[in-house]
């Protein structure tokens, strides 16, 4: 018994520390960045919530949201909601496709997995002055 615990720790030992391994994760951080010649995805998704930041508005009307990511099943990661009377519409949309387009190449590359979940575009609305995600979907974190 003492043999099979002592094998059990010695192996979720090496997968933590294969998991942490700084110099893998910063290798596979710049792989994608460094084959396509484009930023990494990170720094597109902060360009995008940057650009989203001032959501305020007055009515829902001025409210959108625009998807967020990709998971490896299909479908966007989350959503951010937005005001057009604040933000450029056609450049958030951009935006938020150059992340996608990103993110898909991605995990493509990692070949990565996901849950096969779908997340529905839950609307944005104009509460307390701000643009808000209007349903239960996660908002992009």
């Amino acid at each position: 018994m003492r043999k099979l615990l002592f094998l059990f720790v010695l192996a979720c030992a090496a997968c933590t520390t294969q998991a942490q391994d700084p110099g893998k994760q910063a290798a596979l951080a710049r792989a994608p960045a460094a084959q396509s010649g484009t930023a990494a995805p990170g720094d597109t998704l902060a360009r995008l919530r940057a650009m989203v930041r001032d959501a305020t508005c007055v009515e829902s009307a001025q409210c959108r949201t625009v998807a967020v990511g990709a998971m490896a099943c299909g479908g966007p990661e989350s959503y951010l909601p937005y005001s057009i009377a604040r933000s450029n519409e056609k450049a958030v949309r951009e935006l938020g496709e150059r992340y996608t387009n990103e993110r898909l190449a991605q995990i493509k590359a990692e070949g990565m997995m996901s849950i096969c979940r779908h997340i529905p575009d839950p609307g944005a609305v104009c509460t307390s002055g701000t643009c808000q995600l209007g349903g239960s979907s996660p908002a992009a974190r």
